[in-house]
């Protein structure tokens, strides 16, 4: 395969196992890093439309199979990561840490405090309508800019995205890189403090030092189409995943965390396909014992050890 001149970083055959938070995962055909605006485009512009694009963040929600992901995969940088203010508008970079959006906003005086304990980067979030304590991008999303496969860039409302309960409706193939949001007034010490009391109750019920990918499946029950919890009938994975008695249980390296069930995570050198095999097990076995399906919230891509096409 030829693919256009760049000027940012091209590699081919790119294991993605080191990009992932799991740590998992075989090669990549290709991943492109490209060096800002400019360069995404025009690569996009001139690649071949028969080939796969896959927009890939810090890797925080993602299992990539162990035969490896057939596509070039498009990981956002530096160039990306910008964040500024202007009045109670917040454009952050796709590439911009949901953490770091978090705490710039709070020090200018504006509320996105609900993004400071997600895992990952802007382009994720959105992506997957993420949400905290309540708020979700739903409640504050604006607008969004993306490269298109053609190469163009476009701004599509929020409304346009039929954000729902951790999905989001990304036209296939589009690149988002940038985000704006709408935040409310804040002190900001009042913010900060908010912040670090949402840190300290997360460390405390969840396993925030190992090696996870964050929520493994989403809560079964219980919540609208615009990814609001409904308190009367909220129903959590974690519950009936310690229902079923799979908390702790193991496969390979994995183990769902004896902290909170709902946790994969990668204890011993576990292979993708112990991960993903023990998320299936403990699918089954909730099924088998409270009739409900459970969801991956994970996302999970490429080829299994036997199709890689080695």
């Amino acid at each position: 395969m030829t693919y256009p001149e760049v000027r940012g970083t091209l590699t081919e055959n790119r294991s993605l196992a080191d990009l992932t938070w799991l740590r998992v995962g075989g090669p990549a055909d290709a991943l492109f890093q490209p060096a800002d605006l400019d360069d995404l485009r025009a690569f996009l512009a001139a690649l071949d439309t028969a080939v796969p694009v896959f927009p890939m963040g810090v890797g925080s929600n993602l299992i990539v199979r162990d035969g490896g992901l057939r596509a070039v995969v498009v990981r956002l940088g530096r160039g990306f990561n910008g964040i500024d203010i202007d009045g109670d508008r917040v454009h952050a970079g796709a590439a911009a840490l949901d953490a770091h959006v978090a705490r710039k906003a709070a020090q200018a005086g504006r509320d996105l405090t609900f993004l400071r304990t997600i895992p990952g980067s802007i382009g994720g979030a959105v992506a997957m309508n993420a949400g905290c304590y309540g708020s979700y991008v739903a409640d504050r999303l604006e607008e969004v800019q993306a490269v298109t496969r053609t190469g163009d860039l476009v701004t599509i409302p929020a409304a346009d995205l039929k954000l729902a309960y951790r999905s989001s409706a990304i036209p296939p193939g589009h690149v988002l890189t940038r985000a704006t949001f709408r935040a409310d007034a804040g002190d900001p010490q009042a913010l900060e403090q908010r912040m670090a009391d949402q840190l300290a109750r997360r460390d405390a019920s969840q396993p925030t030092k190992d090696r996870s990918a964050g929520s493994t499946f989403r809560n079964p029950a219980g919540f609208s189409s615009t990814g609001r919890a409904d308190d009367s009938q909220e129903l959590k994975a974690w519950k009936v995943i310690d229902d079923a008695g799979m908390r702790g249980a193991t496969r390979g390296g994995a183990i769902m965390s004896p902290k909170h069930p709902n946790f994969l995570v990668n204890q011993n050198n576990a292979t993708a396909a112990d991960l993903e095999g023990l998320g299936e097990e403990v699918r089954k076995r909730v099924f088998e014992t409270s009739g409900l399906t459970l969801e991956w919230e994970i996302m999970r891509v490429g080829d299994g050890p036997d199709q890689s096409g080695e």
